[in-house]
């Protein structure tokens, strides 16, 4: 597991390199004046223009600009925006925040979609069975935003007042728990229906059936033997999802009002502030990747069939 685990992480080295390059190039190579609007409608004072340029190394050519701000992200810079505000310090207060809710999105979607997945997937064809399909399928048609609009204008204090929808400026978890439901809801009908697919087929497969045949109990048969194969496609996709989860916050932090990190590369898109999203993007390519590789150590504690070398 040692030496599987050390290759694997030589691995993302390749990988990190490759897309925080073209993430870069595409921020940093497209021909632009970078310096544009950024004095008002006056054009920046040549001296403004000269200073920055040799602050974010714009006159080198473009290999040595990225191994030059990769040699500063190792040492934890970010870099600075054009109005002189520390990305670094922007990503380290409103990163949390969207973090926990990412975390709480991926908790709600796993127990949620897990348990109907399994319980449709146990009595298909039945009540509720076709309540599931119908609602994760309501889910699915529905964009983000209107979930998120709707749910907070009927629960909350406008609505039939059930619970407090706003958030704070550093919000706790209570507080972005509707949020987190919100932000893992389109999610959660896809894992419902992926755990129902995949107990469904392993229903039919020789090891339950031999299970069944020794007389085991139900409980052992569904919670050792079908259920820890089958959730191996649910766990490949709640571990990919985490990154995609976080990068999709732009929209529930928008209607929430979060200040978290989907506010940071909205408002660094909006002001073409290129330091900021190329920044912003390579934390979330390391979650990416780091989450692909706990997704396949867990192969092994599910399926002990699965062996690394």
């Amino acid at each position: 597991m040692g030496r599987y685990v050390l290759r694997r992480l030589l691995q993302l080295i390749p990988v990190f390199l490759g897309t925080t390059f073209l993430i870069y190039a595409l921020v940093w190579a497209i021909p632009q004046d970078p310096f544009s609007g950024k004095c008002g409608q006056r054009p920046c004072d040549p001296a403004y223009i000269a200073e920055m340029s040799q602050k974010l190394n714009l006159n080198d050519p473009l290999l040595i600009q990225y191994f030059k701000y990769l040699g500063n992200l190792i040492v934890g810079d970010f870099g600075t925006t054009f109005n002189g505000v520390s990305v670094g310090e922007q990503i380290a207060t409103s990163w949390p925040i969207t973090l926990k809710m990412g975390i709480i999105a991926l908790i709600i979607e796993a127990i949620i979609g897990i348990t109907a997945g399994i319980l449709t997937g146990l009595r298909k064809q039945g009540f509720l069975d076709n309540l599931v399909l119908v609602s994760t399928l309501f889910l699915i048609s529905l964009p983000v935003f209107v979930t998120g609009f709707v749910l907070r204008l009927y629960l909350g204090p406008q609505g039939f007042d059930i619970m407090d929808t706003s958030v704070s400026s550093d919000p706790t978890v209570g507080e972005l728990i509707l949020p987190g439901f919100v932000l893992g809801s389109l999610s959660m009908a896809y894992v419902a229906r992926l755990t129902r697919s995949s107990i469904v087929e392993n229903r039919r497969s020789d090891y339950v059936r031999t299970a069944i045949a020794k007389g085991q109990p139900q409980t052992r048969v569904v919670g050792i033997h079908l259920l820890r194969n089958s959730l191996i496609p649910v766990i490949t996709f709640l571990g990919t999802d985490l990154g995609s989860l976080m990068g999709g916050a732009i929209v529930t932090e928008g209607v929430f009002n979060i200040n978290g990190i989907g506010g940071l590369i909205f408002r660094g898109i909006q002001e073409k502030e290129g330091v900021m999203v190329t920044g912003i993007v390579t934390l979330l390519v390391l979650v990416y990747l780091l989450a692909s590789l706990l997704v396949d150590l867990l192969y092994a504690v599910l399926d002990p069939r699965i062996r690394y070398e």
